[in-house]
This record gives structure tokens, sequence and C-alpha cells, in this order.
């Protein structure tokens, strides 16, 4: 090597430790994405929720001892692939009613995200337990909550539009007037209580130990870490073991983002390419053959006059394969993303309607918000706070003042400048 290309070397090296630090900062300072983590908390625990409630009525033939799936044979599935559900702990209709219940609580917490933490690992025990109990009654959507269920447990997706946010912000403003606020007792409760039950499903042996501890390392885990934080946020002398925690946390967070991106990415990816395999997406005649079938014809008029037109038929079915599997290479161009990720939500927007699968496609648009711009989502937090002031105000004098002029920002855009994706 010339002592040119030496001098060289030593040159690019400090260019790439900066931009080494900038990454790692980048991945460590913040968790990243904080409005897209909170529509994917909504999206997701609202649609397992109209879920629950649409099928109560059914629950026991679904979930339930009365079900075609037995209790013998999901006894003997469970034993063959580990899989972890509750409704295994006991064949009781009382027992079961109580996890059903649970379930749909925890639901309504998690989306409202009052004790994010706890709610969902709480969620993410409801929807395994009734999934795994009976797994031939799924589709693709709730393949997609299963999975989502998991990832959501290791996001901070209570840092906006949360039941946490509002209490933390509330708390901030308090001592800002320098008002005392008394210490937080809820959630040490909460978390004794939890701690007490998981205890006793040990003790019990109802949890399966598997490999390297299995479930019973993760709820122990996951139980264990949320004491720690608690203990120093309030015990710790100096700042240092909480900025340690925070990195952490927020790289469990972007780790646990990044991979639901992946997830949906790869979602798109392989039923695109599975598509382009089939002769029927080939020919461009695959969209007319479930328009026709009657579990997929909620509107048989609407159907009939979807497929009347060959031609309307022939560019929603390429459309459909194009899209998909486009999609995961446009993420690099954000004009061309978003126009896509239009495409893909209106489309199973009409899925819902027309082939009546409104849960399939809620849960596949809220796998899609992953991927909404941060200035959307702030301008949509925006107008839904201010149809709140309004909704709530209405009759009451004197009324709520609107922002000064010059500074139009909504609260969120006021509190996270600078968080999130800028596409």
């Amino acid at each position: 090597m010339s002592s040119d290309d030496r001098i060289g070397t030593l040159e690019n090296k400090p260019r790439l430790d900066r931009k080494l630090a900038r990454g790692i900062a980048w991945v460590t300072g913040s968790a990243l994405g904080p409005y897209q983590t909170a529509v994917i908390r909504i999206g997701f625990a609202a649609t397992w929720l109209l879920f629950l409630v649409r099928e109560f009525p059914h629950r026991r033939d679904m979930y339930g001892p009365d079900g075609p799936w037995s209790w013998d044979l999901a006894q003997q599935l469970i034993a063959d692939n580990h899989a972890f559900t509750a409704l295994m702990w006991s064949d009781s209709q009382t027992w079961f009613e109580i996890v059903y219940a649970l379930a749909v609580l925890s639901s309504a917490l998690f989306m409202l995200g009052w004790r994010t933490r706890a709610m969902s690992v709480l969620f993410m025990i409801g929807v395994l337990s009734l999934q795994n109990r009976s797994v031939f009654m799924g589709d693709g959507g709730d393949n997609v909550i299963h999975l989502m269920a998991i990832y959501l447990v290791f996001t901070r997706c209570g840092q906006v539009w949360s039941l946490d946010e509002r209490r933390e912000r509330r708390a901030r403003e308090a001592r800002a007037r320098g008002e005392r606020c008394g210490p937080d007792r809820v959630g040490p409760a909460l978390w004794g209580v939890l701690g007490f039950l998981l205890a006793a499903a040990t003790l019990a042996g109802k949890i399966d130990g598997g490999f390297l501890g299995g479930w019973l390392t993760v709820f122990w885990g996951l139980w264990a870490v949320q004491g720690l934080w608690w203990v120093v946020s309030r015990r710790a002398r100096t700042a240092e073991p909480r900025i340690f925690l925070d990195v952490v946390a927020n790289l469990v967070h972007n780790t646990a983002l990044f991979v639901i991106m992946a997830e949906a990415c790869l979602i798109y990816a392989t039923a695109g390419w599975y598509k382009i395999q089939g002769s029927r997406w080939q020919d461009g005649t695959a969209v007319f053959y479930p328009l026709h079938l009657d579990y997929f014809s909620p509107w048989s008029a609407l159907s009939g006059l979807l497929t009347a037109n060959g031609t309307l038929v022939m560019l929603v079915t390429y459309g459909t394969v194009v899209v998909q599997v486009a999609f995961p290479f446009t993420l690099f161009n954000r004009r061309v993303k978003n126009v896509l990720l239009a495409a893909m939500i209106t489309e199973h927007a009409v899925i819902a309607v027309v082939l009546g699968l409104p849960f399939f496609s809620l849960a596949m648009i809220a796998a899609d918000a992953v991927f909404l711009p941060t200035s959307f989502l702030r301008r949509l937090g925006g107008r839904a706070a201010r149809a709140r002031v309004r909704l709530f105000s209405r009759g009451r004098r004197p009324a709520i003042p609107g922002p000064r002029k010059g500074d139009q920002r909504t609260p969120e855009e006021a509190e996270h400048p600078h968080v999130g994706f800028t596409a």
C-alpha cells in the first residue's frame, strides 16, 4: 500500500466512526415510530376486541368445550408443539368464561393504553390462549394478530395516544406548577397481583418450561424487568441506571419495530410471489372465482356487478399481484411507497365489504399502519383531539381557546417534535 493510500484510509476512518456513532445514537437514543406503534396497538387491540364481542354468542362452539376441537385433541397437540394456552389449565366452563372475559378486558385496556406494559402481556396471553386452544378456527388475519401480539410486548407502544401518556403529562404539568404528586399505587399493586398469579400457576405446574425455560422464562423475565424498572425509577440515587435501562428499552423497541416492518413486507412478498405461480392469477381471472362463492358473497348483487366486467376483473387481479410484489421494494421511495400503501389499504377495505372478511382486513390495515407517514398521523391525531374537544365542550362556556397565532402545532407535535419516521 502506498503512502497516499494510507493517508486516504486514515482520513476516511474518522468519517466512518462518526457515521457509526450517529447510527448507534439513532437506534438507542429514542424509541422510533411512537405514532406508528400506537396505531398498531390500537388497531390490533380493537380488531381482536371487536372479534371477541361479535363471536360472544358462539364463543363456546369456537374455543370452549362445545367446539369440534375436543379437549383431548387439544391436549395432544399442546403436548407436541408446547404452545401456550391458559384454557388447557382446566376443562371447566367457569374457567373458560373467566379467560374469555379477561381477554376482552385486556384488549379494551390495551387499546386505551392503560398500564400498557402489563396490558400488552395480558393481551398476548388472551390471544394465545384462545387461538392455540382451537388452531383450526383462525385464518390469515388471526395469524397476523397472533404474531403482532407477541411483537407488541417488546415495544414502547404507549408513548402517545394512551392513558399512560396522559397520566404522565398531567404529572409533569402538576410538578411544573409546584404541586406535589403522590406515589403511584396502582402500578405496584397490579405488579404484585400478577406476580402472585404467576407464582401460583408456576407452583401448580400449569406453565410448560420447554426449551431454555420456554414460556416460564418469558413470563418471569417480563415480570422481573417491570419490577426492576420501577425500583430504578424511584430508588436510584443517580440518573445512570435509568439512562441505561432507557437505552436498552429503546434498543428492544426499535428491534421489535423492525421485525414488525419486516413481517409485513414478508407477508406481502410471499403472497405476491405465490400468486404469480398460480395459473388463474397468470390469466387474470383469479378474482372472479371467490366472488361467486356463497361463503365470500355477503352482497351477491355487488359481487355480480364487479365480475360482470371482464376488464375490471383482469385489472384488479394483475394490480393485486403487482402491488404485493412491488411494495417491499418501494420503501426506499417515500412517494411511491405512500401510493402503494394507500392502494393496499383501499384493497383491504374493499375485501372487508365485498368478501365479508372485516376482521382479516382490519388486521392487515393495522399491519400496514407501521408504514404510515408520521406527518399524516400527527395531523390525524390533531383532528381527533379537536373533535374530542368540540364534543365535550359543546354547551359549555367559556369556549376553550384555540392555539395561539404562530403556534399551529398539535399537543402531540409540541411534545414529540422530531420523533418517529418522517415518511
